[in-house]
């Protein structure tokens, strides 16, 4: 059976730069034929996300997310900056899955924001959620900003060297380099 990466960009909205980047980062892993992609924005799980207060009988649009989170092999997250930390729905997306669903499992964390300054955001927000559940993230968080868009829908080369990078640190993760 292929290994499944699945990718969740944590955007209300598409288009969106965030799902852009989220995408570009499974095309690298697709590329390299490190397994079979899949990509979620928040919009997918459907309005059952943020009137869902556990786990049990979720709605099917939000259950299917959830299974690809708990199932897959490793995990792209992708974040807008909202007031210098991640959105409070991606948050509530992993706050109701078992602590120990992700243990082990590598977590590739990228964000989109207006400003350099929140590039931080990867460290003292993301890192720190996937932490809590004993995930793997990997050293190389991806931060993008407006200038690392050629067109709204394709990063740069400068941006795709990074996830270059970064998709190179996940396939030693998973063994396949």
């Amino acid at each position: 059976m292929a290994r499944r990466i699945v990718g969740i960009s944590g955007n209300l909205a598409r288009p969106s730069r965030t799902r852009v980047l989220v995408d570009a980062i499974l095309a690298e892993v697709a590329g390299r034929g490190l397994g079979e992609t899949a990509s979620y924005d928040l919009i997918d799980t459907g309005p059952g996300l943020g009137v869902a207060v556990s786990r049990n009988a979720p709605p099917e649009a939000l259950e299917r997310v959830w299974r690809e989170i708990e199932t897959c092999e490793a995990l792209v997250v992708g974040s807008p900056v909202y007031k210098g930390s991640y959105g409070g729905l991606l948050k509530h997306l992993f706050d109701l899955l078992d602590m120990k669903v992700l243990a082990g499992r590598p977590v590739l964390l990228a964000a989109t924001g207006g400003a350099e300054q929140h590039a931080l955001m990867i460290e003292h927000g993301m890192r720190p959620l996937f932490g809590a559940f004993g995930a793997l993230t990997l050293p190389l968080g991806i931060y993008t900003t407006e200038k690392d868009f050629v067109t709204p829908s394709e990063v740069t080369e400068a941006a795709r060297d990074r996830i270059a990078a970064a998709v190179d640190h996940l396939a030693r993760i998973l063994g396949c380099s």
